[in-house]
């Protein structure tokens, strides 16, 4: 059990559609005595997340940093983000939040060459304490169309076949990762209900990758939870 005595208690989730959610690494923020609130894009007032001392999780979703117009609570979303990254407060960043994370800081978000669906290992990048150790040569799921220029104050930790900016940190309190590596095994059916029309629009074979979720979800379930562990450990210690 981590010592909170200066350390808010409470994780802060900001989720941008209902079934991406914190996945498997709830159960991992509860054992180490950390509760959990969700923050609804579009529905609730993200302020209070944004401005939150201690940690924040940027949640993933299908739109895109640049969809301004089109949603302008992402606006809001930049804005508030920027603050917090200025702060220096604890941040981490999946998929959408990792897109997040980069434009805030400065760098360039935009539509990739390939829709990256499915699951592959990712090319560790040869950084101390990097921690995404713990997923060398482990098949993780990638669920994107967009990427990211790596911002010029981060420091490169993961890359994959198709992207070479999988992942990024900002010191050790702001961490970004495109892939998702909080899903859990039990609730990826959702995903393929939920985001049928992306999937056959990219020729995606869905009994292909339901019987790769079933393969590989456990494993990684089982292994993912210590890069929180560790994320925090570092906040801590900071």
């Amino acid at each position: 059990m981590l010592n909170f005595d200066e350390f808010p208690d409470t994780v802060y989730a900001i989720q941008h559609l209902a079934f991406e959610d914190l996945g498997a690494w709830e159960d991992v923020f509860y054992q180490l005595g950390l509760r959990v609130r969700y923050f609804e894009v579009g529905v609730d007032d993200l302020t209070k997340a944004y401005e939150h001392k201690g940690l924040t999780v940027i949640l993933g979703g299908p739109i895109g940093v640049y969809e301004t117009e089109d949603y302008p609570f992402l606006q809001q979303e930049i804005d508030l983000l920027k603050v917090r990254l200025e702060q220096n407060l604890p941040t981490l960043g999946i998929c959408l939040g990792a897109q997040l994370i980069a434009h805030a800081l400065g760098a360039k978000v935009y539509a990739g060459h390939v829709k990256e669906i499915g699951w592959s290992k990712l090319t560790l990048t040869q950084v101390k304490n990097n921690p995404l150790v713990v997923l060398e040569n482990t098949e993780v799921l990638h669920w994107h169309g967009d990427t990211f220029d790596l911002p010029v104050q981060a420091e490169l930790l993961a890359s994959s076949a198709l992207y070479p900016n999988q992942a990024f940190r900002v010191g050790e309190n702001i961490l970004a990762l495109q892939f998702h590596p909080e899903v859990a095994a039990d609730n990826l059916e959702k995903w393929l209900i939920g985001h049928t029309c992306e999937l056959r629009k990219a020729g995606i074979d869905i009994p292909t990758l339901r019987a790769d979720n079933q393969k590989f979800a456990s494993v990684l379930e089982s292994t993912s939870g210590q890069i929180v562990q560790q994320f925090i450990n570092n906040i801590q210690s900071n």
